[in-house]
């Protein structure tokens, strides 16, 4: 329940931060149509984003024909965390990487790389499949889909007030620093408050996949292997769209500049120790 509490505040967080974009194009009334849309992407988010996503990544669906084993595998676990059977897709990209999308359980997909079914066993990958099926039970998926469309549209509104300057409610120009201030601090803001919304998550999704797989080791596994792959082999499409990364299992940004300063994952390593404990007994 307290997740869910803290997820609405930084929801409502981030939706404040259009109003405050809004304010430095146009004053009140630029505020005012700054909510408007904020309420529009959401509801826009909540049906189509993650086709969205989904087209970014040129994500190709797949069935028990074309991908017999990898669609077989979410099958059997989908059955086993009393789930319905998600879309599943492939992304043709060399880094190893996943995750899931969609607005509930009955209207989920799962997506992984090529790169990552290659580079993991097959017990490793039930592992990653597993922990992104706990966050399509868990309801992260909705969430997670909503906060990256949100900050990538943040982010167009703050470069438009780079750009073209501010007015305020009487049409005269703003002061041209605040509107760079505001420009540059509101994606930031963005993502610190994605950041907040995905890390807690991604915990609870490691403890969830360790359950439905039964297999935490396969997992803590898993997370090293990508870890050790993905830094150095790139993600463009998470490159061209880094409001995404959060959505994915590891991170798939490459150090340099906010993205490497402000992950949305947790460290790598604390994540295996809570899947180590779990899988010795032990309190994490």
């Amino acid at each position: 329940m307290f997740n869910w509490v803290k997820t609405a505040i930084l929801m409502a967080a981030i939706t404040a931060l259009f109003g405050v974009v809004g304010g430095a194009i146009g004053g009140r009334q630029g505020m005012m149509m700054a909510l408007g849309f904020a309420v529009l992407s959401n509801f826009f988010a909540y049906w189509f984003s993650d086709k969205m996503v989904l087209r970014m990544y040129n994500a190709q669906e797949v069935d028990a024909g074309s991908a017999p084993q990898f669609y077989g595998m979410v099958q059997e676990l989908a059955q086993k965390a009393g789930l319905p059977m998600p879309r599943v897709y492939l992304i043709d990209e060399a880094a190893p990487n996943a995750f899931a999308t969609g607005r509930n359980p009955e209207h989920a997909a799962v997506a992984a790389t090529t790169g990552i079914l290659r580079v993991l066993s097959a017990r490793e990958l039930r592992g990653v499949m597993a922990h992104e099926l706990a966050h399509v039970k868990h309801r992260d998926i909705l969430i997670s889909t909503i906060s990256a469309t949100m900050a990538g549209a943040i982010s167009a509104l703050a470069n438009f007030a780079m750009f073209f300057g501010g007015r305020d409610e009487n049409g005269r120009p703003t002061n041209p620093i605040a509107s760079i201030a505001v420009a540059l601090l509101a994606p930031l803001a963005a993502s610190l408050i994605q950041m907040s919304i995905s890390r807690a998550r991604e915990y609870e999704a490691d403890r969830g996949g360790a359950e439905i797989s039964g297999d935490p080791m396969a997992l803590a596994s898993a997370l090293e292997k990508i870890h050790a792959y993905a830094s150095g082999t790139p993600l463009p499409p998470a490159e061209a769209h880094p409001e995404t990364a959060q959505m994915m299992i590891m991170n798939p940004l490459r150090g340099g500049g906010l993205a490497g300063l402000f992950s949305t994952h947790p460290p790598t390593e604390e994540r295996v120790r809570r899947l180590r404990a779990l899988a010795a007994g032990v309190p994490a």
